[in-house]
C-alpha cells in the first residue's frame, strides 16, 4: 500500500489480531530518514535501532539523521543519497537499518507473523533492504511489479550469510549485477537470520506456473492480484486498448485460472475487490487460503496515510462521489497506476501542470547504457530537459508523474524544494474505495484496523 501507508503501525495492529500484517519495503530508507529529521516522534526509529545488531550503524544514523524538535514543517529536509549500481557505505546501512526498523516495530508485543511487500522494480535497493528485514526476523517477503523469479534463490543465500548478486536491467546495453555480501558488514561476527517465506504476487495463472515448476528455489505461495487492486497493476495481456474513460480495458484474457492454480499445490491469497465476508468465503471455496486486503486497510486510524486524505476520502465514499482511474501512464515504470480523483493533488490537471518537475529521491529511475559504455540513470518524470539529453524520447515524458516525491507527501513527509513549494500529494487505492465509509461505526468518522476484521470475520464478534 504504497510508500508507509501499511506502515508498522498497521503491521503491528493487523498481527497483533491473529492475521499476517504486512509492511511496505518501498523508499524505506527515505522514510526512515525523514523521520528521524522529523524528530522522531514518540521516539519509535531510535528505540528499534537499539536493538540493530551491527555495531556502529545506529550512531552514525542517528547522528547524520536525527534533528532534536524536528525539522520545522517548510524547511526543506536533509536529503539522502540517490541509490545508484555500486552502493556507499551509507546508503548500505541506511537501507539495512530502515528495513530493520520497519520490521522490528511491526513484530513488536505480539508473537504472531509478519510481511514485508517490494517491488521488483525498484531493483538497486533490494539485497541489503531484504538482509535488513530478515535480520528483524521477517516471515514473509511479497514481491510484484515484475517478475522476481530470482529472489528465492537471494534468500535461501542471505539465509547462510553469502554472497548474492541481482541483475539489473540496463536499457540499451548488457545487464549489470548488483552485489552483497553480510560478511563486509562487521568485523564481527553477524546473528544467525532465518530465511523467510516467498510468495510472489502475480496475475495469472500461467506466471503462477512458472514459479512453482521453472524457479529452483522455494516458492512458498502466491498473491493473485485483480486489475481492481489498488498502487501498480499488471498490464493487459496483448495490445493495449484503452475505454472511452482512457483506462486500460482488461478482458478474459486477463482472468486467471485458478483451477490452474490450485493443482500447483502451493499456497494462494486472492487480492482485488475481496474485502467481503461473503467473498472470503467464495475465496476459500476456490481453494485460497485466504485473501489479501489492501484499501480496506488504507483509510483507518492506523494507516500512514495523514489524517486529513483519511477523513476526505471517507466522506467522498459516504458522498458516493470516491472514484479511482487507472492511468495507463502516470508511473514512470509504464505499469497502470490506480489514482484517486481528488483535489488538491496532481491527480487533477491544474495541479499536475504546477508543479515543477524534478527527480531527487530516483527510486523510479531506469539505468541506460552511454556512448562510452558507462551506466547512466533517468526517469520519465524528471525534467524533460534532462531526460531527453540522457536518450530518452519525448513522447515517454507525457503524463509521466512522479510518484517518488507524491507518495512521500501522502504520508507527512513530503519535501519542501528549493523552490519554496512542497511536493503535492497523489493518493493510490484500489476500486474498493468506492466503498470504503461502510467500516465506519454509527457517528464515527473514523474506523480502526480491528473493525476490518470484525467485518470480514463476524465470528470474532461472538467469540
Amino acid at each position: 500500500m504504497g510508500v508507509a501507508v501499511s506502515g508498522w503501525e498497521l503491521a503491528n495492529a493487523v498481527a497483533a489480531e491473529g492475521q499476517l500484517g504486512v509492511v511496505s519495503g518501498t523508499a524505506l530508507d527515505a522514510v526512515f530518514a525523514r523521520r528521524l529529521l522529523r524528530g522522531d516522534p514518540g521516539g519509535h526509529m531510535r528505540r528499534a535501532l537499539e536493538a540493530f545488531p551491527i555495531p556502529g550503524v545506529a550512531d552514525r544514523l542517528v547522528d547524520r539523521y536525527f534533528v532534536e524538535g524536528g525539522t520545522p514543517v517548510g524547511i526543506r529536509l536533509k536529503t539522502k543519497p540517490m541509490p545508484t549500481l555500486k552502493l556507499s557505505r551509507h546508503l548500505r546501512e541506511l537501507l539495512i537499518a530502515a528495513n530493520f526498523v520497519e520490521v522490528y516495530l511491526a513484530k513488536e508485543g505480539h508473537p504472531n507473523a509478519v510481511g514485508i511487500n517490494y517491488l521488483e522494480k525498484l531493483q538497486i535497493p533490494t539485497l541489503p533492504s531484504l538482509y535488513g528485514a530478515m535480520l528483524a526476523g521477517v516471515d514473509y517477503v511479497l514481491m510484484g511489479a515484475g517478475i522476481p523469479r530470482t529472489i528465492p534463490a537471494i534468500l535461501d543465500r542471505l539465509a547462510e550469510s553469502r554472497e548474492v548478486e541481482l541483475r539489473i536491467d540496463v536499457k540499451g546495453g548488457e545487464d549489470r549485477f548488483n552485489h552483497f555480501d553480510p560478511a563486509e558488514l562487521s568485523a564481527e561476527p553477524l546473528p544467525p537470520v532465518k530465511r523467510p517465506a516467498f510468495l510472489a504476487i502475480v496475475s495469472s495463472h500461467i506466471l503462477a506456473t512458472m514459479f512453482a515448476k521453472k524457479v529452483e528455489a522455494r516458492v512458498d505461495g502466491f498473491v493473485i492480484e485483480a486489475p481492481t487492486a489498488g498502487g501498480h497493476n499488471a498490464p493487459p495481456r496483448g495490445r493495449l486498448e484503452l475505454t472511452g474513460e482512457g483506462e486500460p480495458r482488461y478482458g478474459e484474457r486477463d482472468v486467471p485460472d485458478l483451477e490452474v492454480i490450485r493443482e500447483l499445490g502451493l499456497p494462494f491469497w486472492l487480492a482485488g475487490s475481496w474485502a467481503e465476508p461473503e467473498r472470503l468465503k467464495e475465496a476459500l471455496e476456490l481453494g485460497a487460503a485466504g485473501i489479501q486486503v489492501g484499501t480496506a486497510f488504507a483509510y483507518c486510524e492506523e494507516s500512514g496515510f495523514e489524517t486529513d486524505i483519511k477523513r476526505q476520502v471517507l466522506k467522498m465514499s459516504q458522498d458516493n462521489q470516491a472514484r479511482v482511474f487507472t492511468d495507463p501512464i502516470a508511473s514512470p515504470t509504464g505499469f497502470p497506476f490506480k489514482v484517486v480523483q481528488m483535489e488538491d493533488t496532481i491527480s487533477t490537471d491544474e495541479m499536475y501542470a504546477e508543479r515543477t518537475r524534478t527527480c531527487d529521491l530516483g527510486y523510479l529511475r531506469s539505468a541506460y547504457e552511454r556512448d562510452d559504455g558507462s551506466i547512466g540513470w533517468r526517469c520519465a518524470s524528471e525534467p524533460i530537459d534532462d531526460f531527453l539529453e540522457k536518450g530518452g524520447t519525448l513522447e515517454e515524458t507525457v503524463g509521466r508523474k512522479c510518484l517518488c516525491n507524491a507518495l512521500m507527501a501522502n504520508v507527512g513527509l513530503g519535501q519542501t524544494q528549493r523552490e519554496g513549494y512542497v511536493e503535492p500529494r497523489l493518493v493510490t487505492s484500489g476500486d474498493d474505495v468506492a466503498h470504503v465509509a461502510r467500516f465506519l461505526r454509527p457517528g464515527a468518522d473514523t474506523y480502526r484496523a480491528s473493525d476490518v476484521l470484525d467485518y470480514l470475520l463476524p465470528e470474532r464478534l461472538t467469540q
